[in-house]
């Protein structure tokens, strides 16, 4: 059936009965076979999008460009998909939802919802736009969403500015019970959602891509979800997932280059209260607040038992997030032959327990790998060279954790067994104090500055077999088996934390032209980089500033301008010409058309 709807979906109906029961015949078989012909071929009949549209048969959309405003209540979406068996096939329409794309803080609304108890549903090839939330699906089983964009949806603006972040711009995820994820925004939220299969989609300049919360046994692979100010994706009670082979880079925002950089609880993986047994490998989730986030959630604090447990971290890129490449806490996992390059804290491991930490490439970051009142933990085959420390295990006398969880859970730091790690330039190598009985077996250390740090309150270090040769080795967990990878996704941007530009609607993505302020010298210099895709530029005005240097007309390039007046706003305005792109908004310029990009400097009071 298909009909169109009222506000508050009560269907719009046509009293037939004066018209005769001939008429009602002849146009119910129209109705009918218009349906049908929807599932076949491109011959199909094919049907308009409009707001109040109830879809509950397979159909085709008819290709176009649909403004279509939603009410501001998540409650009520614009277009009702509910069925069993059902193709939706979008033929690559755009459902936009505002006239002001650059205003992402004031999208709102839900595009599609998925009704409860549909079954079977596959959505593919449709373009969102402009919403709160493009995509909601509540408790649907064997949901396939493929080859979709939901980019620009909702993202609000950040305050935290070049100098310091605001307090404000902190994320925070710890309630979800009643659904507090949805003001989030997100490109595709799933509730109570099992077996989905997510599938080829893109979702860029979002706050949030993909939400799940309360789904078992998913498949979420092949996505880009990439350059969002918040999360790429975000798990809440959700276990028995396979992610993997995703594209999950620069999520991030709470960022500075050399001013602050804790990311504000932005990642690239999220996972949160009680998510257990997933799988997550041979993502790309580099340059992000945390690479990969997980938090055993509030119950677990409060109770001292359950935790997002025996999930599986393998052949990922976590390198360059501002705050952690890798955080598991308060939980037992398995983080096996990831890449962490360039974090502050390489892997972070707090109160975590029975787990394991083997065969990773953990380099040039300020903490290799750092567990605070950890318990039975293996540490092997791990390259730890070039950060500040390559190993720190420690527990603190007074502890910041609830008196619940220290009352239920055993919170010492004990039980550590490290060996077979290559070791190799760091500052230090091992920093250990507040721990009862680590092992310390095999390992080869290389060119360290120093070797052991001993603190307080240690007690049963074991080095004696620390200059044995151990052979050691470990299989792939079956698991990995079903994946039909062996490395990540490609990367196709430029690597380090330097890349990382935070605007005030998020991670810049070298698509579109940008001046950007590099650093203020001594001399009241500033430094700009003029970065881009393609094209030439050239200085269309300046007030309050000469350029005393400046490179090529081409990208990247760099400005050096003096300031010499702050009576009034100051300005430098640059011109673009080249090939056509999109910017930070999603809307497309056309190739030659002139685009202008500029710095300004408020005036001194």
């Amino acid at each position: 059936m298909l009909t169109i709807q009222s506000r508050f979906h009560i269907p719009l109906t046509i009293n037939f009965l004066f018209l005769g029961m001939r008429l009602v015949f002849i146009r119910s078989m129209i109705m009918i076979f218009c349906l049908v012909g929807c599932v076949h071929g491109n011959t199909q009949t094919q049907i308009k999008l409009q707001a109040g549209l109830y879809i509950s048969q397979s159909v085709v959309i008819e290709q176009g460009n649909y403004l279509l405003e939603a009410d501001s209540s998540l409650q009520i979406a614009v277009i009702h998909i509910s069925g069993k068996n059902l193709v939706v096939d979008f033929n690559q329409s755009v459902l936009n939802g505002t006239k002001q794309p650059d205003r992402p803080d004031l999208m709102k609304g839900l595009a599609i919802l998925i009704d409860k108890g549909s079954e079977n549903v596959t959505i593919k090839n449709l373009n969102v736009h402009g919403y709160k939330i493009a995509l909601f699906a509540d408790s649907v089983s064997n949901l396939s969403i493929i080859h979709c964009d939901f980019s620009y949806n909702y993202r609000p603006r950040l305050l935290s500015g070049r100098e310091k972040e605001d307090e404000q711009d902190w994320m925070s995820y710890h309630h979800n019970e009643s659904g507090e994820w949805k003001e989030k925004g997100a490109g595709i939220y799933l509730n109570q959602c099992n077996k989905a299969t997510i599938k080829d989609n893109y979702i860029t300049g979002n706050q949030c891509a993909l939400l799940m919360v309360n789904c078992n046994d998913a498949k979420v692979f092949d996505n880009n979800f990439s350059f969002n100010s918040g999360l790429g994706i975000g798990l809440y009670r959700s276990s028995n997932n396979f992610i993997y082979h995703n594209r999950l880079d620069f999520n991030i925002r709470g960022f500075s280059l050399g001013k602050y950089r804790r990311g504000q609880d932005s990642a690239g993986i999220l996972v949160y209260e009680q998510s257990s047994e997933n799988v997550f490998a041979y993502n790309s989730a580099t340059h992000s607040g945390d690479g990969f986030f997980l938090w055993a959630g509030q119950s677990t604090l409060n109770t001292g038992v359950g935790g997002c447990n025996n999930n599986l971290i393998y052949g990922n890129d976590f390198s360059y997030a501002s705050n952690n490449g890798v955080e598991i806490t308060f939980s037992s996992n398995s983080v096996l032959h990831n890449r962490i390059w360039g974090c502050d804290y390489g892997i972070w491991g707090g109160y975590s327990f029975d787990s394991d930490i083997s065969d990773n490439k953990i380099l040039h970051n300020r903490y290799g790998i750092a567990i605070e009142h950890g318990q039975n933990i293996n540490i092997a085959l791990n390259e730890i060279k070039y950060n500040e420390t390559a190993l720190k295990l420690w527990s603190n006398e007074k502890q910041g954790v609830e008196a619940s969880y220290i009352a239920h859970h055993n919170t010492r730091s004990e039980n550590y067994w490290t060996a077979s790690n290559t070791i190799e330039q760091n500052k230090t190598a091992y920093h250990v104090y507040g721990t009862d009985t680590a092992i310390f077996s095999g390992n080869k250390k290389i060119e360290n500055e120093v070797d052991w740090e001993i603190g307080e309150r240690v007690s049963e270090i074991d080095t004696s077999r620390e200059s044995e040769f151990l052979d050691l080795d470990y299989q792939k967990d079956k698991k990995l088996s079903t994946i039909n990878y062996t490395d990540i996704p490609e990367q196709f941007f430029p690597q380090g934390l330097q890349e990382i530009k935070i605007t005030a609607w998020g991670p810049y993505n070298f698509q579109y032209p940008i001046l950007w302020l590099k650093e203020i010298d001594s001399n009241q210099v500033y430094h700009f980089e003029v970065l881009g895709n393609a094209g030439k530029w050239k200085t269309e005005k300046l007030i309050g500033f000469e350029i005393v240097k400046q490179g090529s007309d081409s990208f990247p390039s760099s400005i050096e301008a003096k300031l010499i007046s702050l009576k009034k706003e100051c300005q430098i305005q640059l011109r673009y010409s080249g090939p056509a792109f999109m910017d930070q908004f999603g809307r497309k310029h056309p190739e030659n058309q002139p685009f202008d990009f500029e710095f300004l400097l408020p005036a001194k009071d």
